[in-house]
């Protein structure tokens, strides 16, 4: 597969992170974390956030009443920190499948994670709207996710070994599956907003166990990305050549995918179909500072929160009390970012 941009070659030296590039990532990270607790739907007022925030550092005394203290800190902070996860999930996981597949367009949904999540989704709230389900929507995501990458593997291991056929494979089981996603939607057509709605993305919470489901996953996926990040880099210089240094290209490219599909997984799973993120946020860091993973997998993490959480913040307010699904904001960025990308490649 071709690569869509390359790298100046001053950023391909690059290859160790410099502190001063974790210092601003942290820094846009907790800046944007800040805002995104400070406003939101509910008026509880910028200065009364920070009283309250500085009222529990210090044990001094909130000038919040007792339920806009638990709006606060059972909706909007569980939200807030969800977003961080989610987004840091998505764009590790845009990094990882670049480097697998050496190719800067590739994003988390290439392996028919977001079709099959999809399916899984539609099944559970039409069966939910006719009659009832135990099911939680989650757990049909995830599952469907896992299903869908599942089954991307197992025809393209069928067809060939190589990284192509199995993104051709995930392009032929995302279509079926998505396919399957309509059949059942027009069956249940009273269903259509919801799983739209869904599909949109939106980080919905009821306290912290969303924030749960994705942080295991997010930590398991962070670190066995950080630990081959010089094997991706070793990989991207061809696959006889890394065999050559004692690099297995087969295993470390199955470690990584599985890594970065069971993260999506969860993302997904908890926040619906959110685009772009994984594209937009390995890309500016790969602008920014250096084309190596040893760079790309830490700042994706800190961008891709921050990226994330200040889209949150703008779908919440913007047309506030009405909330615009976080989607539609990812997409108006990702989009005109995408066509930029396309039009460089071109030039």
């Amino acid at each position: 597969m071709t690569t869509a941009l390359r790298p100046a070659p001053a950023a391909l030296k690059q290859t160790k992170l410099r502190p001063r590039h974790l210092l601003i990532g942290v820094a846009v990270l907790l800046a944007s974390t800040l805002l995104s607790v400070l406003f939101g739907a509910a008026e509880l007022g910028w200065q009364r956030v920070l009283g309250e925030i500085v009222a529990q550092l210090t044990g001094g005394v909130s000038p919040l009443s007792e339920r806009e203290a638990a709006i606060l800190w059972q909706l909007r902070v569980p939200r807030v920190v969800l977003g961080v996860l989610v987004g840091a999930a998505l764009a590790v996981s845009g990094a990882a499948f670049q480097g697998v597949f050496r190719n800067p367009l590739a994003d988390p949904y290439l392996l028919g994670s977001a079709s099959g999540a999809g399916l899984g989704a539609t099944l559970v709230i039409s069966a939910s709207a006719q009659h009832g389900t135990p099911i939680p929507v989650q757990l049909a995501a995830f599952a469907g996710a896992l299903g869908g990458v599942g089954l991307t593997w197992l025809v393209g291991r069928s067809a060939g070994r190589d990284t192509a056929t199995l993104v051709l494979a995930g392009v032929a089981v995302g279509a079926f599956l998505t396919a399957g996603q309509t059949f059942v939607q027009q069956l249940r057509v009273e269903t259509l907003e919801q799983v739209y709605m869904w599909i949109l993305g939106r980080l919905t919470t009821t306290g912290w166990r969303e924030v749960l489901v994705v942080l295991p996953y997010l930590a398991i996926s962070a670190f066995v990305l950080w630990t081959c990040a010089r094997l991706l880099d070793l990989l991207g210089t061809g696959d006889e050549e890394a065999a050559a240094l004692g690099v297995h290209p087969g295993r470390v490219r199955a470690l990584v995918l599985v890594a970065a599909s069971l993260t999506t997984a969860a993302a997904v799973s908890v926040a619906g179909l959110i685009g772009f993120v994984g594209l937009v946020v390995p890309h500016l860091v790969r602008l920014g500072v250096g084309g190596s993973f040893r760079i790309i997998v830490p700042l994706s993490l800190l961008f891709g929160g921050a990226f994330l959480v200040t889209a949150d913040m703008l779908a919440r307010t913007l047309l506030a009390p009405a909330e615009i699904p976080i989607g539609v904001i990812t997409a108006f960025t990702g989009a005109p970012f995408f066509a930029l990308l396309l039009h460089r490649r071109h030039a």
